[in-house]
């Protein structure tokens, strides 16, 4: 069954170490809160998006100023942040890579641009809009 590639089985998330540690299940909570995810799983994709960012961006600046690697994977890294809104365009240094926080991804979720555009009444509301595809977000 060769021809059938329809499956992705890369990892999407990962778990935390401590599963009962106080200060991060109160952190992930708020996040959930503020942010109206679904569950913590939801916080947890996100912080290993940022984790593998920051591990290239660490890898990277490990190289010499001039290496082609560090050059071409280095702008490709920073395009894509900028492209999806991560990064500002002022801000396309590798060093900054190592600043971002959870909360600059959780900021350019549709749901929470659609909060901010004041399209729903509530972070909540805005995800009932976007599962019911009355959200027009994007002018034609």
């Amino acid at each position: 069954n060769a021809e059938y590639m329809g499956r992705n089985f890369g990892k999407v998330s990962a778990t935390p170490r401590r599963p009962f540690e106080k200060e991060r299940l109160d952190q992930e909570l708020k996040l959930v809160g503020e942010f109206g995810l679904r569950n913590k799983r939801e916080v947890w994709r996100v912080k290993y998006t940022l984790a593998k960012v920051r591990n290239l961006a660490r890898e990277l600046l490990t190289l010499p100023v001039k290496d082609p690697k560090r050059i071409f994977q280095g702008n490709a890294l920073l395009r894509r942040l900028v492209r999806t809104g991560i990064l500002a365009e002022e801000k396309m240094k590798l060093d900054y890579v190592l600043a971002l926080k959870v909360d600059d991804f959780l900021e350019r979720r549709l749901q929470t641009q659609v909060m901010k555009l004041g399209l729903a009444r509530s972070i909540h509301h805005a995800r009932v809009l976007i599962r019911q595809n009355i959200s027009e977000s994007r002018d034609k």
